[in-house]
């Protein structure tokens, strides 16, 4: 009994259990990418191959797709307002969050974990039931018909939670290193703008990432408030244009989507590092 209780598979040593590992997110991977490739390949085929050719390689690859979306389905004007509403609201966000997780994460503030228990209760109310307020508002200020308006509605839907990743990140750092700024003659201020922030600049990027996430694939909120203007409209409503009520222009539409899915893949790609290392930084804070 003693030997077949000591006695080891050697089968299952670290290295095979780390190989068959690999197998199988391998072959998760393979099936989480294969829509994304799908489409890339199905926005060279014209139309009338989408159903004729089962395959994923076009018999006859083609740009019109792509030439159609760009030129003639308005996709060029969409992808500025998009990258404006998102470059806009990435500035306005990081800013703010960065400001309001510094006093929260860093500063004696009465009241401070009532406030951010309301700050995270925000975050259980859908956002269908804050559009019509949110559209209201903009209205009263101006901005209902102006892609500044939308900028700014679509600043407020995650700041909450990048407040409470700054915090978070904050927190954990050592108070030595304001007591040194307060030694030297540093106001609050300085400590903030020249020590904190390059301090915080894995969570920055996060925050960057995951704004430009939200903000570029928005649907719901630039639907409503472009409804009276189509030329506000951003990729992912210019997109839904594609589906009429008895056609779907499949070649366009796919073409489109991927014009606005390759800018935001190769964000993440570029800044991935930073990304896993801030919100790494922010959940261990």
């Amino acid at each position: 009994m003693a030997d077949v209780m000591t006695h080891k598979d050697p089968f299952f040593t670290p290295r095979r259990r780390r190989q068959l590992v690999s197998v199988l997110l391998a072959a998760l991977s393979a099936i989480w990418v294969y829509p994304l490739v799908w489409m890339i390949f199905a926005s060279f085929k014209p139309n009338s191959e989408l159903f004729s050719n089962p395959g994923m390689i076009p018999d006859a690859p083609t740009v019109e797709n792509y030439v159609r979306a760009w030129r003639e389905a308005n996709i060029s004007t969409y992808f500025f307002n998009t990258l404006f509403v998102t470059v806009g609201s990435v500035v306005i966000t990081s800013i703010a969050s960065a400001l309001m997780g510094y006093v929260l994460g860093r500063r004696p503030v009465p009241g401070r974990f009532a406030i951010m228990g309301l700050m995270v209760f925000t975050l259980f109310i859908p956002q269908g039931y804050t559009i019509i307020p949110v559209f209201e508002l903009l209205t009263k200020l101006g901005l209902g018909q102006s892609l500044w308006g939308l900028m700014l509605a679509t600043c407020g839907h995650s700041i909450v939670v990048f407040t409470l990743l700054f915090a978070g990140y904050f927190t954990q750092m050592p108070k030595e290193l304001e007591e040194a700024c307060r030694m030297d003659g540093v106001g609050p201020v300085k400590t903030f703008v020249y020590v904190m922030l390059p301090l915080a600049k894995p969570i920055i990027v996060t925050v960057v990432v995951m704004q430009s996430l939200q903000a570029w694939n928005d649907f719901l909120l630039p639907l409503v408030i472009t409804l009276a203007n189509p030329a506000m409209r951003t990729l992912s409503v210019g997109i839904y244009s594609f589906k009429g009520e008895n056609f779907v222009d499949w070649g366009g539409m796919t073409a489109a989507s991927t014009i606005a899915i390759v800018p935001i893949i190769l964000l993440f790609l570029f800044l991935q590092r930073y990304f896993i290392d801030g919100l790494a930084g922010a959940v261990k804070g």
